[in-house]
């Protein structure tokens, strides 16, 4: 008997349905190849976008308004074929819209895309992954367990671009937890602020408080960003700056009512987690609270794909880099003496455990 052949779009095919094959459970239809055709377009669409910041295509269409492919040729000095191309293919992959041959920004690039954008991620999309070079040779990081040019060897270099691109995100991120943290209520309120970047959540807790101080550390060229960051905030009056690798800065016992680790252990292994954990306690006072912010992998490990491709960058970018699980977050924190845990979630991808230093 001849062989059925394949279906050649399977997602269309009719034929290989319980009322033609038999029963359900031995019915067959092949699965549709779009999956993979869309990782295969990812990497197009990424630099699509990355060309479309540099070129300022977003920040053009705002201040031209709805327009058609003429005007936005000739102000990006593009061939009419560039244009046309960059334009159509930025509305196939949802960040502008189209009607009728004018082109315009939709609500997502409005707060999302353009440089002065509330939201802004413009400067953020170049500098998420890591270091590019790291991605084409991904096979080798693999077999070899850390990448060719890990962060490590050059940390200024790489957070001081990329704290400047996070910091509208943890801005919003920070300020909004306010409404499930409550730091604005605590008077006095003196807070540590490990590996700050741009000191995002100083800003945000100081400029809801009054009354709260904080000491800011991280390297001494990231710590610059934060320092511009505070004085454009108007809470540097209120701020102390402690250089240095925040593994072993010196920190006084029971100094601090909150201790802010934002983001920052997923870059240091296991066992740097758990130290940042152990340094937060000792910091506290009795009473005292941390924050955890960081993107965190599902129990299951494939529910979240957002916190367990972030570790599949660490592995990337990294020596010792990964992204962990609930279970393991909480648990560490536990073990250490924390208890009162909540997770919460300020804004969408941001998920922030609040736990506290018993009385």
């Amino acid at each position: 008997m001849a062989e059925e052949r394949d279906a050649p779009y399977p997602e269309l095919k009719k034929s290989h349905t319980a009322a033609h094959k038999g029963t359900p459970w031995s019915d067959f239809k092949p699965p549709a190849s779009a999956p993979v055709w869309n990782i295969i377009q990812g990497y197009g669409n990424y630099w699509l976008l990355c060309s479309a910041v540099e070129l300022g295509v977003f920040d053009l269409l705002q201040e031209l308004g709805p327009t058609e492919l003429e005007p936005v040729a000739k102000r990006l000095a593009l061939p009419e074929r560039s244009a046309l191309f960059l334009l159509d293919g930025l509305v196939a992959i949802g960040m502008i819209e189209q009607y009728r041959d004018v082109y315009k920004l939709g609500d997502l690039a409005k707060r999302y895309l353009t440089t002065d954008a509330p939201a802004s991620m413009a400067d953020l999309i170049a500098v998420a992954p890591g270091p590019l070079v790291n991605w084409e040779h991904l096979s080798d990081t693999f077999k070899r367990g850390t990448p060719e040019r890990p962060i490590e060897d050059d940390p200024e270099g790489f957070y001081v671009p990329l704290v400047e691109a996070t910091f509208p995100t943890m801005l919003r991120a920070a300020t909004r937890a306010d409404l499930k943290i409550g730091y604005s209520r605590q008077p006095n309120l003196h807070v540590l602020d490990l590996g700050a970047g741009g000191a995002p959540w100083t800003v945000a807790i100081l400029g809801q408080n009054p009354t709260a101080t904080s000491v800011v550390n991280d390297f001494e060229g990231v710590l610059r960003v934060a320092k511009r960051r505070i004085e454009d905030a108007g809470v540097s009056d209120r701020v102390e700056y402690r250089p240095g690798d925040f593994h072993n800065i010196t920190l006084g016992d029971g100094e601090f009512d909150l201790v802010i680790l934002g983001h920052i252990m997923r870059t240091e292994g296991v066992e740097g987690a758990k130290h940042l954990i152990e340094r937060a306690y000792r910091a506290l006072k009795p009473g005292g609270r941390v924050v955890v912010s960081d993107y965190f992998r599902d129990n299951s490990r494939k529910f979240n794909p957002f916190g367990v491709l972030m570790g599949v960058t660490m592995v990337a970018a990294t020596r010792q880099g990964l992204t962990f699980t609930n279970r393991e977050v909480t648990d560490w924190l536990r073990a250490q003496g924390f208890e009162a845990l909540r997770l919460i979630e300020p804004i969408g991808f941001n998920q922030m455990y609040v736990a506290s230093k018993p009385e």
